[in-house]
């Protein structure tokens, strides 16, 4: 070969869209783009087959094919001259494409119309460089095509986050450091972290960095979306390129329309509306499932293959950490009796209580819903007795909060309520006092009202 497959990594990841030419038996050609080429190993790609399509059809008769590569830093050119070897339905490959694909298709609408029906195997026969595709390049090679053995010393970035993650003393400040030194190791400014809410197969989102809000309490569920199908598959993706990569499944979605298929509304892209690469880890531990973590760029080259096992390692370790702070041991004390309320200034607070869907609005606007609801619209009512100060172990024990009789996540829902009222009402808090008690402060006069 005149060039390595190494040398073409970087032609996977999908932000320029590669093309496919076959013949049939007649010799008659045909040239289609393909939604993924994967890299197998030095010898062998795979395409994606989503469709009983013309290139298919060829290969079976004729099984040699070229396919065109674009590098997306120096925009080379590179014929690669391949041969059908077969077809994969099951197994780790199969998997590996059609969880990018079942992302994307839940992104769009077209959960369950594109999907892969096989990932086809080639061998890899030649790689050639089309001559003449550029000029040639003048000056210093550009900083993103630097050699690899100038990256960022990944050994001491996990020693520098291990020691973050052990100096933190409560869950909220150890999803804070996990997000914040993760976002700091990679380079990257958006990033969420989401927490898994088992009993109700969604996740949550506690924690991010980047946006404009911080979407704290924004929801996703199990196998919507990126973040969805991340955590119902329990692997990491990738997906880069997202700009080509959603217009062509919009364009099965716009021809599925057209034959009368039965398509569902197309889901907003979580975070960055223009994002042009982003990357899901699931937080696992002891084989449960504890959150995912995202990270999103405008730089479709953002993140690349060594990101995924890296990032892996330390998505491991922070599992493991979140769990056993979010599973740890409450402060068993008795609430203690409540100081005297200090005089308030004249602003006033008006908390609506909705029954119907359990959520609580502030002044009219919407505040929390669901469990965490609950949660808050129990402290209010009994911080207007005379409360100030309360214990994780007296929530649990609360039939009428509906907590799951374990895994409650009751601490993320804590963080979750404490970031909401910091956001839309700063002048009620809650303010943790040690491990498993804290105490609902104000600023104002409250008043409270249930409506059905």
């Amino acid at each position: 070969m005149s060039v390595r497959m190494p040398e073409l990594m970087p032609c996977f990841q999908g932000v320029i869209p590669s093309a496919v030419a076959t013949c049939d038996s007649r010799g008659v050609p045909n040239i289609a783009y393909v939604s993924q080429v994967d890299h197998v190993d030095d010898r062998h790609v795979a395409l994606s087959c989503q469709f009983f399509n013309k290139t298919k059809h060829n290969v079976l008769q004729n099984p040699y094919a070229c396919i065109k590569l674009l590098h997306p830093a120096t925009l080379a050119a590179y014929k690669v001259h391949v041969k059908y070897i077969r077809e994969e339905k099951s197994g780790p490959l199969f998997e590996r494409m059609d969880l990018r694909i079942e992302a994307i298709a839940s992104q769009t609408g077209m959960k369950g119309i594109f999907k892969l029906l096989s990932a086809d195997v080639y061998e890899v026969l030649d790689i050639e460089e089309v001559p003449g595709h550029l000029l040639p390049s003048k000056g210093t090679e550009p900083a993103w095509v630097a050699d690899l053995s100038e990256r960022r010393f990944e050994l001491a970035g996990l020693q520098v986050l291990s020691d973050r993650m052990c100096r933190a003393q409560t869950l909220e400040q150890l999803i804070g450091t996990t997000l914040e030194s993760m976002c700091e190791l990679l380079a990257v400014q958006h990033a969420m972290l989401l927490m898994h809410d088992e009993p109700f197969g969604r996740l949550f989102t506690v924690e991010s960095r980047g946006y404009q809000t911080s979407g704290a309490g924004a929801e996703v569920q199990l196998g919507d979306g990126l973040i969805g199908t991340v955590a119902k598959s329990r692997r990491v993706l990738r997906v880069s390129g997202m700009r080509n990569t959603l217009r062509y499944s919009r364009a099965a979605r716009a021809g599925a329309q057209q034959s009368g298929a039965d398509v569902c509304d197309e889901i907003p892209l979580p975070g960055l509306a223009d994002a042009q690469a982003q990357l899901a880890l699931p937080l696992v531990a002891h084989d449960r499932l504890v959150g995912v973590l995202m990270f999103e760029s405008r730089d479709p080259l953002a993140f690349e293959a060594w990101h995924e096992a890296y990032l892996s390692v330390l998505a491991n370790q922070a599992a493991l950490a979140i769990a056993m702070l979010a599973e740890r041991d409450d402060d068993t004390e008795e609430a203690a009796a409540p100081p005297e309320t200090p005089p308030l200034p004249a602003r006033r607070r008006v908390f609506t209580w909705f029954a119907g869907d359990e959520s609580v609005f502030v002044d009219g606007e919407y505040l929390i819903r669901n469990v965490p609801a609950r949660i808050l619209w129990k402290l209010l009512n009994e911080h207007a007795q005379g409360r100030r100060e309360f214990t994780n172990r007296e929530l649990r024990m609360d039939a009428g909060l509906g907590l799951p009789p374990y895994k409650d996540n009751l601490e993320s829902r804590l963080i979750l309520l404490r970031k909401r009222l910091a956001e839309r009402c700063p002048d009620v808090r809650l303010v943790p006092v040690r491990r498993g008690r804290f105490m609902l402060e104000r600023d104002s006069e409250m008043v409270l009202e249930a409506k059905p």
